[in-house]
C-alpha cells in the first residue's frame, strides 16, 4: 500500500511539473505575469479609494513589475551566462570548466546535459594526449635502437658486417610496424585491435629481446650499468601469441627495471610453461629486478596509466632517472589483456616480481 501511494504521488508530482515554477521556466514566468497583474491591479484599487493620482500609481506598478522582471529574469540566465563563459574555455581547449547545478528546472536539465558533454570532450581530449604518449613511447625504444648501431659503425666501434646491418634492418622493420599499429592504438580502448598469434620458440625470440635492449643502452635515459640475464626452462620452450604484441610487453617491462635497478644490479627474464589447462602454448614470463620493490599498497595501480607510485619517485637511478612518464606497464597490461591473459606484480623476496601469464591456443588465463 505504501509503495503504491508512493507511486502514485510521483506521478501526479510529475503530471503537475507544467504548474511548479520552480520546475518549470513556463511555469515562473506565467506566475510572473500573475504578479505583476495582481500588483497593478491591488495598485488601481487603493488608488481608487484614495487621493492618490493614477498616473502616480501606473508609474509605480511599472517601476515593480520591471524590479520583479529583472529579478527572475537574472535568475532565470545565470546559468546561460555560466554557460556561455564555460563554452568560451571550450573553445580554447580548457575542458574543466563546469556549470553549477541544483535547479529543478529545464535550465537546471541542461546544465546538466552541458557538464556531461564537458566531461566526454575532456575524457576525448585526455585520450588523444594519451595516445600521443603512447605512440611516443613505443616509438622511441627502435629509434634508439637503430640509432646506436649507426653510431657505432660511424664511430668505428663496429664493422658494417652483415650482422650488424641485419639488427639495424631488424630495428627498422619494428619501426614501421609501429607505425603501421597506430591506427591499431587509437583503438586501443574499444578492444578491436586484432592479434596475429602463431607458435614461436621462446628462447631466440627473448634473447632478441634482450639484445636490442642490451644495444639501446646508453641511449637517451637508458642505464649502462644493469646487467640483463634470461632464464628459459625447458630450453625448447614454445609459445603461442602475437609477437608483435609480446615484444611490447617483454621491452616495457625491461625498460622498466632497469630503471628501478641499483648501480649495477641484475634484471632477469625468466619464462617458464604455462597452465596446460589454458590451452597448448601457455607461456608464463616473469621480470625481475633488485630495486626497492612495489609496496603492496600501491600495486593495484601501476598498471594504470600515468601511475607514479611513491616508489617511482625516489628510486632514481644514475642521473637522476625518475622513471619514465608512467606508461610502460599500462602498454604491458594493454597487450596482455589483449590476448586474454593477465599481468601482477608478485610477491619477491628482493626487488619488484612482474608476473604475465598468457594463454595457448584457444585457452584465457583465470
Amino acid at each position: 500500500m505504501r509503495r503504491w501511494c508512493g507511486r502514485t504521488w510521483s506521478r501526479l508530482w510529475e503530471a503537475l511539473r507544467p504548474l511548479d515554477p520552480y520546475r518549470s521556466v513556463k511555469a515562473a514566468l506565467g506566475a510572473l505575469v500573475i504578479v505583476s497583474v495582481v500588483i497593478t491591479t491591488l495598485l488601481a484599487l487603493f488608488a481608487m479609494r484614495s487621493a492618490t493620482e493614477l498616473r502616480v500609481i501606473t508609474i509605480i506598478s511599472i517601476v515593480a513589475s520591471l524590479l520583479i522582471t529583472q529579478f527572475v529574469a537574472q535568475s532565470l540566465t545565470a546559468p546561460l551566462d555560466e554557460m556561455t563563459h564555460a563554452a568560451k574555455a571550450m573553445a580554447h581547449g580548457d575542458y574543466s570548466r563546469r556549470v553549477r547545478g541544483g535547479r529543478r528546472d529545464e535550465f537546471g536539465q541542461l546544465a546538466e546535459n552541458f557538464n556531461r558533454m564537458a566531461a566526454d570532450l575532456e575524457a576525448v581530449d585526455r585520450h588523444r594526449k594519451e595516445l600521443v604518449a603512447n605512440v611516443s613511447h613505443e616509438l622511441r625504444t627502435p629509434i634508439a635502437g637503430l640509432r646506436a648501431v649507426l653510431e657505432n659503425v660511424v664511430d668505428g666501434v663496429s664493422d658494417a658486417d652483415p650482422e650488424t646491418m641485419r639488427t639495424a634492418l631488424h630495428q627498422t622493420e619494428r619501426l614501421g610496424r609501429l607505425v603501421d599499429h597506430l591506427l591499431d592504438l587509437s583503438r586501443l580502448d574499444n578492444g578491436v585491435v586484432p592479434l596475429h598469434s602463431r607458435r614461436f620458440e621462446v628462447w631466440p625470440y627473448l634473447a632478441g629481446v634482450l639484445k636490442e635492449a642490451n644495444m639501446s643502452k646508453g641511449s637517451g635515459h637508458a642505464r649502462t650499468d644493469v646487467h640483463l640475464h634470461l632464464d628459459v626452462s625447458p630450453p625448447e620452450l614454445t609459445a603461442y601469441a602475437d609477437p608483435e604484441r609480446l615484444h611490447q610487453v617483454v621491452a616495457n617491462l625491461i625498460d622498466n627495471a632497469v630503471k628501478h635497478s641499483p648501480q649495477h644490479g641484475r634484471v632477469t627474464v625468466r619464462a617458464r610453461p604455462g597452465d596446460p589447462a589454458t590451452g597448448a602454448g601457455a607461456l608464463e614470463v616473469d621480470v625481475l629486478d633488485e630495486g626497492p620493490g612495489i609496496p603492496e599498497s600501491e600495486r593495484h595501480r601501476v598498471f594504470e596509466r600515468f601511475s607514479r607510485t611513491q616508489t617511482s619517485e625516489v628510486a632514481r637511478g644514475p642521473g637522476g632517472n625518475t622513471g619514465g612518464t608512467g606508461l610502460g606497464l599500462a602498454i604491458a597490461r594493454w597487450a596482455v589483456d589483449l590476448h586474454g591473459g593477465w599481468i601482477r606484480v608478485a610477491e619477491s623476496p628482493r626487488g619488484c616480481r612482474i608476473q604475465v601469464t598468457l594463454p595457448g591456443v584457444g585457452g584465457a588465463a583465470g
